[in-house]
């Protein structure tokens, strides 16, 4: 995150108060913006229709993620980010059992800033996405270029998920370097509630450096005890969590130039057992995007795992994307995924997303 960025994170807040004369965010001291992102999705799969879901081969699904943000003064805000969603809606349930919907706040933070023309500095409390990749800042269906979430995301049982933790977290840039450090209760790999039993402090971070416009390297990492008593891996005696961290390193790029754009990862997780082997696991994607024109683009990414506990898997996704306007997108995008293991070893899905995006703010001097 640079300076630029901070910039465009505090010119976003649009204010709002009872009486006062009505200003966008740039212009505003106080008030209240809020924003949402709605996804009507249906997808095709074999897993849908394979144990243990054995259902109709086709589902319908929907998310729906609100951002209030309410800013305080030059320096104070809060932010917030809200998420409803159907069962099955990510690829990840098409293999699980059941039906519903559920919500979950991904982020609501209380938030202090300060940019200057050397550097920036943004302090968070609260709920927070995990410091660990850099994939997090695309988690929204608006701004993922294609459908599913790349190896080694997810919600349930990946080695990071896209759930919130509950922590502090300080970001900072000077020049061409930005920083991120972040302690919060839980692991990104099992993010319990501040509520929960098995809570046990973790450590996460990441730095990144800008070669130049349109080029950013970096690392991250995260370490502490991930399991818990009613995780379905915990097996009975195995040795207490908060004696089992778990470590993560990870490298990411990013490239733009023109129409065209570029990101990928490559991350090593490795998760401590004593009753059984420790489990390791590599994981890796790249996916580059290409803005044809103005309403439409393509994308591709291909991305691998190797676990020791279940060995292999290569996945290819494509997607192609339509903007009848600015403030509605439609996806369509076909996954296939081999397995090294297993009886089924091939996976196929097919989904199309409508995306529509919504604004509202007002604000007073």
């Amino acid at each position: 995150m640079n300076v630029a960025t901070f910039r465009v994170l505090l010119l976003c807040l649009l204010s709002g108060a009872p009486g006062g004369q009505l200003l966008h965010a740039q212009e505003a001291a106080t008030g209240f913006d809020i924003r949402a992102t709605l996804t009507a999705q249906m997808a095709a799969s074999n897993e849908l229709t394979e144990a243990p879901r054995s259902g109709a081969p086709t589902v319908a699904g929907a998310r729906a993620i609100v951002y209030p943000t309410w800013k305080i003064s030059d320096h104070w805000f809060a932010t917030g980010a809200l998420q409803f969603a159907t069962r099955p809606y990510y690829y990840d349930d098409f293999s699980t059992t059941g039906y519903g919907a559920k919500g979950v706040v991904l982020q609501s933070t209380l938030n202090y800033s300060r940019v200057s023309r050397g550097g920036s500095v943004l302090v968070r409390a609260g709920v927070l996405s995990t410091a660990f990749g850099s994939f997090m800042l695309r988690y929204d269906d608006a701004d993922n270029a294609l459908i599913d979430l790349p190896v080694g995301y997810g919600y349930y049982y990946s080695p990071v998920s896209i759930e919130g933790l509950a922590g502090m977290q300080i970001d900072a840039t000077r020049g061409r370097m930005d920083g991120r450090v972040q302690f919060a209760n839980s692991s990104p790999a099992n993010p319990r509630s501040p509520f929960a039993h098995d809570q046990y402090g973790n450590w996460a971070g990441g730095a990144g450096y800008t070669i130049r416009q349109g080029l950013r390297v970096g690392a991250s990492g995260y370490r502490g005890p991930y399991l818990s008593r009613n995780y379905p891996y915990f097996f009975p005696g195995e040795a207490n969590p908060n004696t089992l961290p778990a470590h993560a390193l990870g490298l990411d790029v990013s490239w733009a130039h023109g129409h065209t754009s570029a990101q990928g990862e490559l991350q090593k997780f490795q998760m401590p057992y004593m009753k059984i082997p420790t489990f390791r696991e590599s994981t890796g994607y790249g996916e580059v995007k290409r803005v044809l024109s103005a309403r439409w683009y393509l994308a591709v990414r291909g991305g691998y795992s190797s676990a020791n506990a279940s060995g292999r898997m290569q996945t290819v996704e494509t997607a192609a994307g339509f903007r009848p306007n600015r403030l509605q997108l439609l996806k369509a995008g076909y996954e296939y995924e081999h397995y090294s293991t297993g009886a089924e070893r091939n996976d196929n899905v097919f989904a199309v997303q409508f995306i529509t995006m919504l604004h509202h703010s007002a604000g007073h001097e």
